[in-house]
């Protein structure tokens, strides 16, 4: 664990280093999100909300069914589920960290962890802004089981990796979007705020998770090592699978969306766009040993 007791001083102090930077970058670097953003009354319809390259049909042979109005309709929501899933993905993730702050074995990140709640919770709050204003509604999709083992040091990691590849993946998207120039400037901008802010997040994770798992690896037997490692890689596809929400495309007007989903899903050009989206994060799963390879189910 992380205590102060832990007799770990090379990596806690390194860790404690890191911490002080990030916390100081949150100081030198914060914005009040109710005035950051200029929200137009309305977004133009004729134009693509997401990025073409990060829609569920693009690559396939089914998006050439499309009409472009169909296909600016269908990013509209598209960018309404992304944003949905920032919405319930943080929520989540707050309800985890919250429970442990200033709890034994988070003495050290406790004081990040306000920092990362505070702007997780502003992060929720544009989002769903931005879902209401302009969609009218938060989509609501499946959920994963909650987290619970008995082992209490596996169920921080297995907490603190799903934040992690929560954040990454959604990073992925933002980076894009934040940089491609075709999109309304306030897409952009949504995109680029948190971003900015997720940078200092996954840093933070990463170097958690790190010490987590090293804490733990070698009290574990190889049945746990693949019990963790299945787990994560089931919510990585869990996390993609999301992207294909039948409700957005009974929104945008498909007929048969469960239908269509299925067809898209089977769509061998479906898994190089998953496989980018999830590069960054699974290079550092199997980096810090805790996945064996970066073969996924189904990806």
């Amino acid at each position: 664990m992380l205590s102060t007791t832990t007799p770990r001083p090379e990596r806690e102090q390194r860790f404690v280093e890191i911490l002080q930077r990030l916390v100081d970058k949150s100081v030198d670097e914060y914005y009040n999100p109710y005035r950051e953003f200029a929200w137009p009354e309305t977004l133009p319809s004729e134009m693509m909300w997401m990025s073409d390259d990060l829609t569920s049909t693009y690559g396939t042979e089914i998006v050439n069914e499309l009409t472009e109005a169909q296909r600016q309709q269908l990013s509209r929501w598209e960018s309404i589920n992304f944003y949905s899933l920032n919405v319930e993905g943080i929520r989540e993730l707050l309800v985890e960290v919250v429970r442990r702050i200033h709890t034994r074995g988070f003495e050290i990140p406790s004081d990040f962890f306000h920092h990362f709640v505070g702007e997780e919770n502003e992060h929720m709050w544009f989002f769903a802004e931005f879902c209401l204003r302009y969609g009218g509604k938060i989509y609501s999709g499946p959920k994963l089981n909650s987290i619970a083992h008995e082992d209490p040091r596996v169920e921080n990691l297995l907490v603190f990796c799903r934040v992690l590849l929560f954040e990454e993946i959604v990073d992925h998207y933002n980076m894009r979007m934040a940089g491609d120039a075709s999109l309304h400037e306030t897409i952009r901008q949504v995109n680029r705020v948190h971003h900015e802010d997720e940078s200092r997040h996954i840093a933070f994770g990463r170097e958690l998770v790190s010490l987590l798992h090293a804490d733990l690896v070698g009290d574990l037997t190889p049945g746990q090592r693949e019990e963790i490692e299945q787990y994560l890689k089931r919510y990585i596809a869990f996390s993609l699978r999301a992207f294909y929400n039948p409700q957005i495309y009974r929104d945008a007007g498909i007929p048969d969306p469960l239908g269509f989903r299925e067809r898209l899903l089977a769509e061998p050009s479906r898994r190089e766009a998953e496989r980018r989206a999830v590069r960054k994060p699974l290079a550092f799963m199997c980096r810090t040993g805790i996945f064996a390879d970066d073969v996924l189910p189904g990806i």
